[in-house]
């Protein structure tokens, strides 16, 4: 099996580059970005750069008028609301607490697909999660960084990022329009993001370009390397395995931002939330083995 059609290799990569994007995001809002700016370089660059290697490989850029409307409603629900909430949490919750919150979209995309009757998980799937959320609610009840609890109103704040990631997963799995490829619709959704957030920034009195990200050209470049290759392999992983299972990676970017924060930016959780963590880590590791044995 080649790995562009591996569930499990998919979402390893996707996980951890996701993962990747709250410490860059958090070096941002360090550096004065408004959180609109930088979800409008999250998807700006991501659509650059992806059309770019299109056009290296001397391929057509699949973007299809009939798709619009899909990519305009996908890309709001799935990329602009909730980047824009993530990268406006990540300075009161930290990154490593933000992207833990990215743990809760399987069971929230789980509920979802069995209302909608979406693909949905075998037995053991349906464990991994269930172990996984219960290792987000530890994670949750520890409120952040010690010393430096969240607030209630941002834990609620952020509670909306997995809505809208869950919201995001199932509308795409079901309106997923006819023939389309991956990459076309990664193209598409992140174009449609950058147009709306665009017009954010020139409508936003706290929002405007560059917005510092002249000060971070290199952060601001890897982010864009970083997203580019993120939302292709997002869009690969969605048509490989399904929005439940595509809802996973969470799980995998939520230990790499906790190893990060703690690394590089000296945020300390306690053992409560590495335990939390932990239990997270098994429900991803058994629902990525219940895709093998699935598949």
């Amino acid at each position: 099996m080649s790995l562009l059609n591996s569930p499990a290799f998919l979402l390893f990569i996707t996980g951890s580059l996701l993962g990747l994007t709250f410490p860059l995001g958090k070096l941002g809002s360090q550096a004065g970005v408004s959180p609109v700016v930088w979800a409008f370089l999250f998807s700006g660059g991501a659509s650059a750069g992806l059309l770019l290697y299109r056009l290296i490989g001397k391929k057509r850029l699949l973007v299809n008028v009939r798709n619009v409307p899909f990519y305009f409603i996908a890309a709001t629900i799935s990329l602009v609301l909730p980047n824009i909430l993530t990268y406006r949490v990540i300075p009161e919750l930290g990154s490593g607490f933000t992207g833990l919150m990215f743990t809760l979209s399987p069971l929230i995309t789980l509920a979802l697909s069995s209302v909608w009757q979406v693909r949905m998980p075998g037995r053991l799937g349906l464990v991994g999660i269930a172990i996984g959320f219960t290792g987000a609610v530890i994670v949750a009840v520890t409120r952040g960084e010690v010393g430096n609890p969240a607030s209630i109103g941002w834990l609620l704040t952020g509670f909306g990022i997995p809505l809208c990631l869950a919201m995001g997963n199932v509308y795409r799995t079901m309106a997923w329009p006819e023939n389309a490829e991956p990459m076309e619709l990664a193209i598409g959704m992140n174009l449609a993001a950058a147009s709306m957030l665009f017009v954010l920034v020139l409508i936003l009195p706290q929002a405007s370009l560059p917005g510092g990200l002249e000060s971070i050209k290199l952060t601001a470049l890897i982010t864009i390397l970083v997203a580019s290759v993120m939302i292709a392999m997002h869009s690969r992983l969605q048509f490989v395995g399904g929005p439940t299972y595509l809802s996973q990676i969470g799980y995998i970017a939520a230990g790499v931002a906790l190893l990060i924060g703690m690394l590089v930016f000296g945020e300390t959780y306690s053992w409560i939330t590495w335990l939390g963590a932990f239990i997270i880590l098994v429900g991803a590791a058994l629902s990525m083995q219940a895709q093998k044995v699935k598949s």
